[in-house]
């Protein structure tokens, strides 16, 4: 039989209703284990129970005891219709204390009978599907106890439950008995309030908050309730002042629009905040200056092209193999073929031999069948018949428009034509001049196989070494040294390494300590800097500085030792002292500097010193504005170059005789740059071409570099004195081997636009080149001494930190 049980989960007094409903609704058997039915004790009536508290409605739900007694025919009792179904709940007096339990037909109920009988009724209950709870102490039958006591004729067939079901329904009276709904617990719409990327609580998503303005609320939350906007109104500065005053978290509070109120910021978002607003990362850890990872590398990875298990042909001996080799062997054994043997061919132009002699292999080359057979000419086409379609003849527009073009430019040779018959067709007036055409073609176009030359492409691809093996070179930005207003036209680092001097066209020199960036000093004249340059050697602190068509020579005051500047000093007054020649003075001249012009100075609260006490002591004058200013490797020499000088473009200056030369009597085109050698008698001058070397100890010509190249810009020697890179307008460097070729060794092209100036390092093989697209690369240049061995000449590094104001 089908059990149901009562449930009382809406408070302790129902849930004792209830077990008392379900005690007293359960039939007695009577059963006795010696055959003797139990004493049936007369009924007595018993008050009915008052009715099971409620709460509501809505929060309580009816649940069905039914009758749980295994005879399913017993009749209802009558009078039970004007009755209410809680009156059978007896056995429960109005203090709630419990009675004795009887059924209508005045039996006891188990609970009340002797304990001789209390066994044989829990067996009768377990059978009979009595009302009992959920329990973990239930008890239940063993399968022997279900095989003695079931009686299966008294067991219901699954096909009459639900029938009998709905009977018992129908006819047992049952009890209502409510019980609370169970509430679920709230949602929380924040999913971990620790971590710093909490979500909102306010779902509307990526929707503007004026679409809530007509409404109460600002959106919704998790649960799809309403958030109700705050009090309406700004409050007056007065109310807004003393809640700032009231809270403490104030100050570090800001307004979230979508939420509608303040929220307070942690110490973890503050100290982002103030990382951000000096120009930080936002995280304390992160680094800026990790090495880079190079998550593709250049390198090539022998890989396979597939994982795949090899097939098992590969492993498995073929048949068709076999059945070509006994084919070859049965040929062998019949003397049809001789292994090694080989058949006489007669000499002709097609077999002869021929032999590479410029390459490595000394084995005949076999060049194969070298004549092709001439094309077959076209086929006719429609409009060459005698009797063409309609479609085929040419309009008389058409005519005339083919007569008006020349013969090379016609595309045809011919005009079509109709006639009635072939024995009307005349004779075609151009046949010898196309046969002779044909013939031309046949001996003098070319028919010859030309075989590629089967050459791996990276093979090709010199083996470079990797970059992080030709370490150090430059590779971040250190220093920048602001002050400047215009374009820098020059710079120039001093011979001990710790300062620089820089010209701009803002008519300023500035010299900078080159550790810190600091500016020491600053000069000003009237036109702008052209180039400046230190003297090369240590025991003097001379810097001369380029303006228009004067040199100034600069005792820098405060950077060297009291012995440099006392050196210095004395050198420049003795100069001064000393008598141009005629053949001097006719060139340029030598001054010593004005002791009554005044120069600024950084400060402006200090008095403006003289030109002789900011370190200018002596003045060289040209005729024509000076471009350029090189020093001699020992300090005593110098050369300027005035481009529109002519024949005097280029003069030679010695500054300890104060005697200066012009060593050249014609121009040979409009110089650009002028450099000595490093270590030998050798004098460079770079026109828009060509590179002239010059023997200063022979005065003639030693030789002359070809750049192939439009206009050159700068040039720079090697340490080494035997090779020479040059720089050019057209975004070319090339590099030029001078033992080897008056060509460039290689033509470098890097630079998006006109290359600036070049430059090689003091001591480490490294050369930079500088260009107007804003960048400077790094070069590795290493000179090997052994001359059978090439320069190796490697870009490590592009330098980006400069920013493209104007260029060519």
């Amino acid at each position: 039989m089908k059990r149901t049980r009562a449930q009382a989960t809406a408070s302790p007094a129902v849930a004792e209703e209830a077990s008392v409903a379900s005690a007293v609704r359960a039939p007695a058997k009577g059963k006795e284990k010696g055959g003797k039915a139990a004493a049936e004790p007369s009924p007595q009536p018993q008050p009915p129970a008052p009715p099971p508290v409620v709460e509501s409605d809505d929060d309580l739900l009816a649940d069905i005891v039914e009758d749980d007694s295994g005879e399913d025919d017993e009749p209802a009792a009558e009078g039970s219709d004007g009755e209410s179904d809680l009156e059978e709940l007896d056995g429960i007096d109005s203090d709630g204390d419990d009675v004795p339990a009887t059924k209508s037909d005045g039996t006891l109920h188990s609970s009340d009978q002797g304990p001789e009988d209390s066994e044989d009724d829990d067996e009768d209950e377990e059978f009979e599907g009595l009302g009992h709870d959920d329990d973990d102490d239930e008890e239940e039958l063993s399968d022997d106890e279900e095989a003695d006591d079931l009686d299966p004729d008294a067991w219901p067939s699954s096909e009459d439950e639900e029938a009998e079901e709905q009977e018992r329904f129908t006819k047992d009276r049952s009890l209502t008995v409510l019980r609370p709904k169970k509430p679920l617990p709230e949602i929380d719409p924040v999913y971990d309030a620790e971590t710093s990327d909490e979500e909102t609580t306010n779902t509307i998503g990526n929707v503007p908050t004026e679409w809530y303005d007509d409404f109460d609320h600002v959106g919704y939350s998790i649960d799809g309730k309403k958030i109700m906007k705050g009090p309406e109104g700004k409050p007056d500065q007065l109310d807004e002042f003393l809640s700032l005053m009231d809270d403490p978290n104030a100050w570090r509070s800001v307004y979230d629009k979508m939420e509608g109120k303040d929220i307070v910021l942690t110490k973890e978002e503050l100290e982002m905040v103030r990382r951000i607003q000096h120009g930080n990362f936002p995280e304390s850890t992160s680094n800026p200056y990790e090495d880079t990872v190079e998550w593709f590398s250049s390198k090539t990875e022998v890989m396979p092209v597939s994982a795949a298990p090899e097939p098992k042909r590969r492993f498995v001996p073929s048949k068709w193999e076999a059945q070509r080799i006994m084919h070859i062997v049965r040929a062998i054994r019949q003397g049809r073929l001789v292994p090694g043997a080989t058949k006489p061919k007669p000499t002709t132009l097609q077999n002869q031999e021929y032999f590479d002699i410029w390459g490595e292999n000394t084995e005949p080359v076999d060049r194969g069948i070298m004549h092709i057979a001439a094309p077959k000419q076209a086929l006719p086409d429609h409009d060459e018949s005698y009797n063409p379609p309609q479609e085929y003849l040419p309009t008389p527009d058409e005519i005339a428009e083919w007569k008006g073009l020349d013969a090379p430019d016609r595309p045809r040779n011919y005009i079509p034509q109709k006639f009635d018959a072939l024995r009307n067709v005349p004779g075609y007036n151009r046949f010898i001049q196309e046969r002779f055409d044909r013939c031309l073609d046949l001996y003098l176009c070319p028919r010859v196989i030309k075989k590629k030359m089967n050459i791996d492409p990276e093979s090709l691809i010199p083996k470079l070494p990797n970059p992080r093996d030709l370490l150090p070179f430059p590779t971040s930005l250190a220093l920048t040294y602001k002050g400047h207003t215009a374009r820098i036209r020059s710079f120039s680092i001093d011979p001990t390494g710790h300062y620089i001097a820089s010209g701009s066209d803002d008519r300023t020199v500035r010299l900078w300590e080159l550790s810190t960036g600091r500016c020491v000093h600053l000069w000003k004249y009237d036109e702008p800097v052209a180039s400046v340059s230190w003297n090369p050697s240590k025991s003097l602190s001379l810097l001369a500085v380029v303006v228009a068509e004067k040199v100034y020579f600069i005792s820098v005051p405060g950077i060297a030792s009291p012995e440099v500047t006392v050196a210095t000093e004395a050198l420049l007054n003795h100069v001064a002292t000393l008598q141009s020649s005629p053949t001097t003075a006719a060139l340029c001249q030598w001054a010593k500097a004005p002791t009554s012009s005044i120069v600024p100075t950084p400060d402006p609260d200090a008095p403006p010193p003289t030109r002789h006490a900011a370190g200018t002591r002596l003045l060289l004058t040209m005729e024509k504005p000076i471009t350029y200013l090189t020093w001699h490797r020992k300090g005593d020499y110098l050369s300027t170059v005035s481009p529109d000088a002519g024949t005097r473009s280029v003069l030679l200056h010695q500054l300890t005789k104060r005697v200066t030369q012009n060593p050249f009597k014609s121009a040979k085109g409009l110089v650009q740059r002028v450099t000595f050698h490093p270590s030998k008698p050798f004098f460079f001058v770079a026109t828009q071409r060509y590179v002239r070397v010059y023997n200063l100890a022979t005065q003639k010509l030693a030789t002359k570099l070809q750049p192939s190249t439009k206009w050159i810009s700068s040039i720079a020697v090697h340490p080494g004195g035997d090779n020479l890179i040059v720089g050019t307008y057209d975004k070319r460097l090339s590099w030029f081997d001078m033992d080897l070729s008056s060509k460039p060794y290689k033509t470098l092209r890097y630079h998006k636009q006109a290359i600036r100036n070049v430059a090689f390092h003091a001591r480490h093989p490294l050369f930079a080149s500088a260009s107007d697209d804003g960048n400077v690369n790094i070069f590795h240049g290493m000179v090997y001494s052994d001359l059978l061995m090439n320069p190796l000449i490697v870009p490590v590094k592009t330098l980006r930190a400069h920013t493209v104001v104007d260029g060519l």
